[in-house]
């Protein structure tokens, strides 16, 4: 096995060296990018398909969003996003101009399906929404969720009409008899329960699978109720009486999606042994089988007519069939399994892609195209590491230990034992004589390549270790927790150098950008955040993914960084080449050898002036003082020449930290996300963290409004036992930060400052609206208003 795993790894190393440079081409998987992207590879994980009720189009619920395709030419028609999550239902109105999608970030859309604008969003859920249904007369929308609950909606008015209760697990299918009198759902209990829509009463409950109830469907004529669970059968149910007619047996696993055909003669049935059966509704007959998918069947649709039944599956492809012969009729393909692991060709022209599918993929860097797909790997979370000189392979493992093999004979040179759980990632360091690896049982060890002994266990994170990497000059190690935490690490000694903080979530991947000045961390929240090494501050925050961040690579000229996540897609982020450094000393204002507090002064008395008082406080020289000028000399503070006497970060008389914070403010509201900006921000929060204020004051919170996080600045003239409380407008206590006891100084930095994740004591994300926050302070106390908008 461990032979095959080499020729494959030695087969990208080989492809990766050999592509040539192309242009860039738009197609479909570009729509809609999220700010800052710049390309995507794949269009997400499958989870639904329907058609329009004209059968000239069908839709694609995806890990991205939901594609709509020309049923004719199978062309992209849109690309509908705004989700947080993976779009996990899809349904049609009856007219065909709505469509409904339920999703991970538990709300319910509806869209316009000829324009693809959102029409409103439905909230009311509190987990994840599973199944989504129109009303045959298309005036309600029903939906069930991992809350346990089906919620039936008002379309027009998005109000929510009421909520039938009486599942003990999640509900997985909702679907309206074709009368629209009657709903059914089925659930994780094994139930499947019968509700009258007008009353919400529960009418009856079927019980007879050994196992979740996975989907539900009404015949046409809304006699017969069908449901799939996974216990592998296919259940026809007696609307009228509760009785079941017959059971279909033939699946191997999980039945995991039923479809009646329009004339409710035939039955078709998906699950997780790849197949798909059309079965005949009176006889209870297999009529036959169809193959051709590599990985679970997770949807089966009939078209309008009856005479196609697509598929969907963790394949990653779409399938169309013919309903009569069985033959395929065409595959679409694009869409990818969850992505745990991305990586750069040296020549940073070709990306590769490790998917939760076993499968390795080759992506054009410059198109986006697909190059190829690599099989034959043994598991979709090996951990592997290749020495810098190629010739040695490093993996981990679950029994806890590290396979050091030899590339060119896939031999194995020793095993590295110490680790008490399984290892989640190893690392070389760039001179090839350390690996590091990180394990659940939340230690990163560092071993020596040469004799295998261990040369150093390190302690730190509170819980399992995803990811570990080494700075390019192997000087500084840092490692990614399921404690949400990064921490880093000096490399020759070993200890604990740096903590950074703001992943809301497991962190997934680390990785240093080639110049070491940069580190990128992947986390379950979604988000990729770029932190500055030196100062521990966080760069850019890169939003759009809608699940887990598994892996982080920058390309070799370190302007480029490519995220794999499990919502089924790469993501290319920009990077800017880093901007031309001023003049020297450009930003000393006042000529005195240094920059300092003092010159910043000098720029905010002539902000926007006309005429300007003072020529040098228009620091770049564009004929202006604006924003540029004070983040120029923000940037460059603590510079001075060699004559220069010390540098003093005193305020002048007059200039107090309140105004100080207003500038910091300013720079804050009219930040462009550039390295200046950031930097500049950095050095005005240090700044103003080392100066005592003359008195303590609640500072306005940042950003406002928000979602989901924000930060509550504050300021102590003297020492204090700290207490944030945040209510509602009805005066109910949400949450509590307890910051305990606080020296005297400036919180207003995101690494000072109180920081509320939106979320109650019990740990639930709160809903949109207006919020107060208390700051408690020895006898200090006053109050803010915060508004949460999502």
């Amino acid at each position: 096995m461990m032979k095959n795993l080499f020729n494959s790894i030695l087969i990208i190393l080989f492809i990766t060296l050999t592509f040539t440079d192309i242009g860039l081409a738009q197609d479909s998987p570009q729509w809609d990018l999220p700010e800052g992207a710049k390309a995507r590879l794949g269009k997400g994980r499958i989870y639904d398909i329907k058609y329009s009720p004209n059968g000239a189009r069908f839709a694609v619920a995806s890990g991205i969003g939901i594609w709509l395709y020309d049923i004719q030419t199978n062309e992209e028609l849109d690309l509908l996003t705004g989700h947080r999550g993976w779009v996990r239902s899809i349904s049609f109105s009856p007219d065909g101009k709505t469509l409904a999608s339920g999703s991970w970030d538990a709300t319910v859309r509806l869209w316009d399906v000829d324009t693809g604008e959102k029409i409103r969003t439905l909230t009311g859920h509190t987990d994840l929404v599973f199944s989504v249904s129109f009303s045959p007369d298309g005036k309600t929308l029903a939906s069930g969720s991992r809350d346990k609950t089906v919620c039936l909606w008002d379309v027009d008015t998005g109000e929510k009409i009421r909520t039938l209760t009486g599942h003990t697990d999640l509900v997985f299918s909702v679907s309206f008899s074709p009368d629209g009198k009657t709903l059914a759902s089925g659930s994780a209990d094994k139930t499947v329960h019968l509700w009258n829509v007008d009353t919400g009463r529960k009418i009856k409950t079927v019980i007879g699978h050994r196992g979740w109830v996975r989907s539900v469907s009404f015949s046409p004529d809304g006699k017969t109720l069908a449901s799939g669970g996974v216990d592998a059968t296919v259940r026809l149910w007696d609307v009228n009486t509760g009785n079941e007619i017959r059971t279909l047996t033939g699946h191997q696993s999980w039945v995991n999606s039923i479809s009646f055909s329009p004339d409710g003669k035939t039955l078709a049935s998906g699950g997780v042994d790849r197949t798909m059966r059309l079965w005949d509704v009176d006889t209870g007959n297999e009529i036959r089988t169809f193959t051709g998918h590599t990985h679970w069947v997770f949807i089966v649709s009939f078209s309008p007519d009856g005479k196609t039944l697509a598929s969907g599956s963790w394949d990653t492809t779409v399938r169309l069939w013919d309903v009569d012969t069985g033959n395929e009729i065409r595959t679409l393909t694009g869409h990818t399994g969850q992505v745990r692991s991305v990586s750069f060709s040296p020549d940073g022209k070709t990306l590769i892609s490790r998917n939760l599918d076993a499968t390795v993929r080759l992506w054009d860097v410059d198109t986006g195209n697909e190059i190829r797909t690599l099989t034959g790997h043994q598991s979709p979370d090996d951990s592997v590491s290749l020495s810098p000189d190629g010739k040695t392979l490093a993996s981990g493992s679950d029994d806890g230990t590290v396979g050091l093999w030899d590339v060119d004979t896939g031999n194995a040179i020793r095993t590295l034992t110490g680790h008490t759980d399984s290892v989640h990632s190893v690392s070389f360091s760039p001179d090839g004589h350390t690996l590091v690896s990180g394990s659940d049982d939340g230690t990163v060890r560092l071993w020596d390549v040469d004799t295998g002994n261990e040369i150093g266990t390190l302690t730190g994170h509170t819980d399992s270790i995803y990811s570990v990497s080494f700075s390019p000059d192997g000087h500084t190690l840092a490692s990614g927790s399921a404690d949400g935490i990064v921490l880093l690490w000096d490399g020759n000694t070993g200890s604990e150098i740096g903590t950074l903080t703001g992943h809301t979530d497991s962190v997934h991947s680390v990785s240093f950008s080639p110049d070491g000045k940069a580190l990128a961390s992947g986390s379950a929240d979604a988000t990729v955040r770029l932190w500055d090494v030196d100062t521990g501050s966080v760069i850019r925050a890169f939003i759009g993914h809608t699940d887990s961040v598994h892996s982080v690579s920058f390309s070799p000229d370190g302007y480029t960084l490519a995220s794999g996540s499990d919502d089924g897609t790469v993501l290319l982020w920009e990077l800017a080449p880093p901007e031309p450094e001023p003049p020297h000393l450009a930003a000393d204002v006042n000529e005195d050898g240094q920059t300092t507090i003092a010159d910043l002064i000098l720029v905010v008395a002539d902000y926007q002036k006309t005429p300007i008082v003072n020529p040098r406080a228009d620091v770049n020289g564009d004929g202006t003082v604006d924003k540029q000028d004070i983040i120029i000399v923000a940037e460059h503070l603590g510079e001075s020449t060699d004559a220069a006497p010390p540098v003093s970060f005193a305020l002048p008389e007059g200039f107090t930290p309140t105004m100080l914070q207003q500038v910091l403010n300013r720079l804050r509201a009219e930040n462009d996300g550039s390295l200046a900006f950031q930097r500049g921000i950095a050095n005005l929060e240090r700044l103003l963290a080392s100066l005592i204020p003359e008195k303590t004051e609640l500072l306005f919170n940042y950003p406002n409004p928000f979602n989901p996080e924000t930060w509550i600045p504050y300021q102590l003239a003297e020492a204090a036992d700290v207490t944030v409380s945040i209510y509602t407008v009805d005066g109910e206590l949400v949450q509590t930060l307890r910051l305990g006891q606080q020296p005297a100084g400036m919180y207003a930095s995101r690494h000072r400052a109180a920081y509320w994740d939106g979320k109650n004591a019990l740990g639930e994300s709160v809903a949109s609206g207006v919020y107060f926050y208390t700051l408690t302070a020895g006898d200090f106390a006053a109050t803010g208003k915060m508004l949460i908008r999502k």
